[in-house]
């Protein structure tokens, strides 16, 4: 580096953060953001690489805050496709420099500190992004609630908790632990809501009728086993006045729910993914078992009214981030995959048991701005930076603040520079055999992908550039958003 004054610089660029669109130069020195100087005005600087954006857009590097990989059976046989090698090196592919995926305690085990270190040796060393973890707290006992305090030492600044599926759900008074040492602890926690019993009744009616198709996961999932669940965490985090995420929402009338609690101030904040803008029950309802390879919960919704819904609540602010939910299991597979549900007696499966999810970290990107719904800093604070805010890594990732970004860039082709096509699963760098959303016309994908200054993905250079193991752990601090609206500690007797 020496005859080198920078390491990068990207030129010509129109660069869109969360709060600005603007015509300047990006110099990039020991992986940060150096300097954002107006267009051209780089002079005789000189640098190892130079990117010509040629007028493309420059944005922060996407960070998803909401992918499984390499996590234990939960639904039968079901057992992730990406382990954190292709994970990860898909995300790079997308566009997404950072992801927070899960480390997953059982029921069985006490300790949440054990599933960190477990998840930590999966993860080490494999990684083509930076990336953190979530922890899933399935077992709020003394010894799990004890550690919250250690998790924040360790950079870990979030966890997630069910409301459904008998291996992780917490009840009520569970819940209300969790959120009180949350609260102590300045933790944000994540919330799956959907309501297990409506889902367990549901199940048990279709099953009297012997409907087991993969479509009837939908009917399982009604609803109102939503609407309900979210009304119920919104109640428990305001009693407890704490932070708190509902992930994964999936209509508008579960969103109605959270933007009326965000008009009293309450600090609730709200994901929804790419399956709820473009699947809908019909994609589950297929001739034999190809439904199942859009099984995901909450399932894709109804049709067109609802993905409006679910557009309008995120520009109108209610939604937060929007995150892939990358939970990948092989179609063709019949031993740890999809096909696991197909026997003599259920020839078509039991939508009960077939492994729910769908992946979709490397088209999350792609398919939202080819939607070309959103303004263009919108899509920036849905999909990197409001994610960073949240779970504690702003400004070092999520935005291009001089001195303190990491340099991670998405850089993408020119208004009509790149030609349209039709996403093929083969185009893809998963290790799963099918996308969801084979055969969506695609109007843009990241041209470059840079990492802390290192370009990781040139789509026309050759692709994947980028080496196993370049991606760091990161420790997080506390969120930026919204708190809890008292800094006095939690009494009782004030109810």
């Amino acid at each position: 580096m020496a005859e080198y004054e920078y390491e990068l610089l990207v030129v010509n660029g129109l660069v869109v953060t969360h709060d600005e669109t603007r015509e300047v130069d990006i110099w990039v020195k020991d992986g940060k953001i150096s300097k954002l100087v107006p267009r051209g005005e780089f002079g005789n600087v000189k640098a190892k690489q130079v990117i010509d954006a040629k007028g493309g857009m420059v944005m922060p590097g996407g960070v998803d805050a909401h992918v499984h990989l390499q996590e234990p059976a939960l639904f039968g046989k079901g057992e992730s496709a990406d382990n954190y090698e292709t994970g990860t090196r898909s995300a790079i592919c997308g566009g997404t420099t950072t992801l927070i995926t899960f480390a997953p305690q059982k029921k069985s085990e006490p300790s949440l500190l054990a599933a960190l270190e477990a998840t930590h040796a999966l993860a080490k060393g494999n990684c083509y992004s930076d990336y953190s973890f979530h922890l899933i707290c399935s077992n709020a006992g003394p010894v799990a609630i004890s550690e919250f305090a250690t998790l924040r030492r360790k950079g870990i600044s979030s966890l997630k908790i069910y409301m459904t599926y008998e291996a992780l759900s917490l009840a009520d008074s569970e819940i209300l632990d969790v959120l009180f040492e949350a609260r102590k602890q300045k933790i944000v926690t994540m919330i799956h809501a959907e309501n297990g019993a409506i889902i367990d009744w549901t199940i048990k009616k279709l099953e009297e009728k012997k409907l087991f198709a993969p479509k009837y996961h939908v009917t399982s999932h009604p609803p109102v086993a939503e609407i309900e669940a979210t009304y119920r965490a919104i109640s428990l985090s305001s009693f407890i006045d704490v932070p708190i995420l509902i992930v994964h929402v999936s209509q508008p009338s579960a969103a109605a729910h959270i933007a009326t609690a965000q008009k009293k101030g309450l600090p609730v904040y709200a994901e929804t993914c790419p399956q709820y803008l473009f699947l809908t029950r019909k994609d589950l309802d297929k001739p034999g078992f190809e439904g199942a390879k859009c099984v995901c919960s909450p399932p894709p919704r109804e049709g067109e009214q609802d993905h409006e819904g679910i557009w309008r609540a995120i520009e109108d602010g209610t939604f937060t981030v929007l995150s892939s939910d990358h939970c990948p299991f092989l179609f063709d597979n019949s031993e740890i995959g999809k096909k696991s549900v197909i026997s003599e007696e259920y020839p078509v499966g039991h939508f009960k048991y077939i492994p729910n999810g769908c992946p979709g970290v490397e088209t999350r990107l792609a398919l939202v701005l080819s939607a070309k719904r959103l303004e263009l800093q919108k899509f920036v604070e849905v999909t990197s930076t409001n994610a960073a805010k949240l779970y504690g890594l702003y400004p070092r990732k999520g935005g291009l603040v001089e001195g303190e970004s990491d340099a991670d860039l998405t850089i993408w082709y020119p208004e009509g520079e790149m030609e349209e096509f039709g996403l093929k699963n083969e185009m893809l760098h998963h290790n799963v055999d099918y996308t969801p959303y084979e055969g969506r016309t695609i109007k843009q994908w990241p041209r470059y992908t840079v990492l802390r200054g290192e370009v990781v993905w040139a789509r026309d250079e050759g692709g994947l550039v980028g080496k196993k193991g370049y991606g760091e752990f990161l420790e997080r601090g506390v969120s930026t958003l919204k708190g809890s609206l008292s800094e006095e500690e939690w009494n009782v007797e004030k109810f």
